[in-house]
């Protein structure tokens, strides 16, 4: 059995377009991380960027209201795509990035584009 795990810090949902951790939490959040790898039970790090900078896709009468991708989703009436992008290493500030570094084993790998 495998579960998946979305941390959603305090105000997240209200959250401003490019706000971003203090090094500190984020800091606390890699020891975490690193104990999760250690028991091999961590699948990834990906987060997300917050709503306010994403975008809900609604269906009604099975179709979306916005193309082209969620479109071909097989969504019934009343459902919602919630689509965000995965924040990047290069989104944050320094101060997170020194930290992360600390973390050499547990750096994203690359994807292909």
């Amino acid at each position: 059995m495998r579960f998946m795990m979305l941390m959603i810090p305090k105000g997240y949902e209200t959250a401003a377009a490019g706000q971003m951790p203090e090094a500190k939490a984020v800091a606390a959040m890699m020891k975490y991380n690193e104990a999760l790898q250690k028991a091999g039970v961590l699948l990834g790090l990906d987060g997300l960027h917050p709503p306010s900078m994403g975008a809900r896709v609604s269906f009604s009468g099975g179709k979306s209201k916005v193309s082209p991708g969620p479109q071909r989703c097989p969504a019934s009436d009343n459902e919602v795509i919630e689509v965000r992008q995965v924040q990047e290493l290069a989104d944050f500030p320094d101060d997170v990035k020194k930290v992360v570094a600390k973390y050499p084993e547990m750096q994203p790998k690359k994807r292909h584009p």
